[in-house]
C-alpha cells in the first residue's frame, strides 16, 4: 500500500524575483539535509490543506507572512526519507510576502541568493531537475516522479496540464 509523508516545499522570491531564500540546514545533526541548501516547508498536520500548511512552514520557519503564492507543482518521491519513506510535496512559489526574514532557524541559516546562482550551491541531486520549472514562466503545474534510491535520483520525469 502506497501511504507517503504529505508535504510542502515553498521558494520564496525577492520583490524584484531575482533571488530565493533558501534554508542552509547546518543546526542539527543527524539531520537528513545536513549542509544542503533546501526551500522552506514541512509535514502536513491533520486538519490543514496544503495552502494552510505551506502559510504556517513559512510563518515558523522564516518568520514571513505568506500574501501570494502559487502552486507550481508536485512530486512523488518514493523511497526519499531517512528510512526509504515516500514522501508526496507540494511545490509552491511565494512572490509576496509581508515581514521580515529571520536570519536562522532551527535548521540553519537563511540567506537570499541569486536564481542563476542555484545550480552552485550544495542540495540534493533531484532538486536540480525541479527547480527550473519552479521559475519558469509556463502557468501550468507540473506534476513530477522523483524516485530515489541509496541517496540518489533513480529516475526523474514529469508532465503539465
Amino acid at each position: 500500500m502506497y501511504t507517503p509523508v504529505l508535504g510542502t516545499l515553498g521558494y520564496i522570491l525577492s520583490p524584484d524575483r531575482k533571488r530565493v531564500l533558501l534554508v542552509h540546514r547546518t543546526a542539527r545533526t543527524g539531520d537528513q539535509h545536513l549542509g544542503k541548501y533546501n526551500g522552506l516547508g514541512g509535514k502536513m498536520e491533520p486538519g490543514e490543506d496544503v495552502a494552510e500548511c505551506m502559510r504556517r512552514e513559512i510563518a515558523e520557519e522564516s518568520g514571513l507572512v505568506c500574501v501570494d503564492m502559487t502552486l507550481r507543482g508536485t512530486i512523488n518521491w518514493q523511497g526519499f526519507g531517512r528510512d526509504g519513506e515516500d514522501w508526496f510535496g507540494f511545490i509552491f512559489l511565494i512572490t509576496r510576502f509581508s515581514g521580515t526574514p529571520y536570519t536562522k532557524n532551527s535548521e540553519g541559516d537563511l540567506a537570499w541568493h541569486p536564481l542563476e546562482k542555484l545550480d552552485t550551491l550544495p542540495m540534493w541531486e533531484g532538486d536540480r531537475y525541479f527547480l527550473p520549472l519552479v521559475f519558469d514562466d509556463d502557468p501550468r503545474v507540473f506534476h513530477g516522479y522523483l524516485p530515489y534510491h541509496d541517496g540518489r535520483p533513480a529516475n526523474w520525469r514529469y508532465s503539465r496540464y
